[in-house]
């Protein structure tokens, strides 16, 4: 018999939050001091992605006050969007439970708030987990490596 998994708590992340934060996003690619450094810059608003505007969030998902999952997002103008999924990582075992849709929900309302419809996100052409996991929540082709909403507000509607 398997003990339950403690439920999962989400807020907005702060600079307490980045050696957690590095540490799921190395499990993916890189490393953590990359990741590290990679974070806090974009929190710091010191790192800004191709066309990306300051304003910017990041959100963490905490069970028993670990981190088993984050995404980052900010407004953009590149592609014609107004707002840009920057990072979205969940730990292994948690994968399949709920967390990515949760996280990619919270987000989706930030943008709302934010008057931001037009969403993007960059994919790897062969990353067929992601690719299936954004169409399933609403996302379309724009082009060889990237998804859009045309309206993220959909994503609020899901059950």
């Amino acid at each position: 018999m398997s003990a339950a998994m403690p439920a999962v708590h989400y807020r907005q992340a702060d600079q307490s939050d980045i050696p957690a934060m590095a540490r799921v996003r190395a499990q993916d690619w890189g490393d953590e001091a990359y990741w590290s450094g990679r974070i806090s810059r974009y929190m710091d608003r010191e790192d800004h992605p191709r066309h990306a505007l300051m304003p910017r969030v990041i959100y963490v998902a905490l069970a028993d006050d670990v981190l088993v999952g984050l995404i980052a997002g900010h407004l953009t103008r590149r592609h014609a969007c107004d707002g840009e999924l920057e990072w979205i990582s969940v730990t292994p075992e948690r994968r399949g439970s709920g967390v990515a849709p949760e996280l990619l929900r919270l987000l989706a309302a930030w943008f709302a708030e934010q008057n931001a419809s037009r969403i993007c996100v960059d994919v790897e052409p062969n990353n067929a987990t992601a690719r299936r996991f954004y169409t399933r929540h609403g996302a379309g082709h724009l082009n060889e490596h990237w998804l859009v909403w045309d309206d993220i507000k959909l994503v609020l509607e899901e059950q």
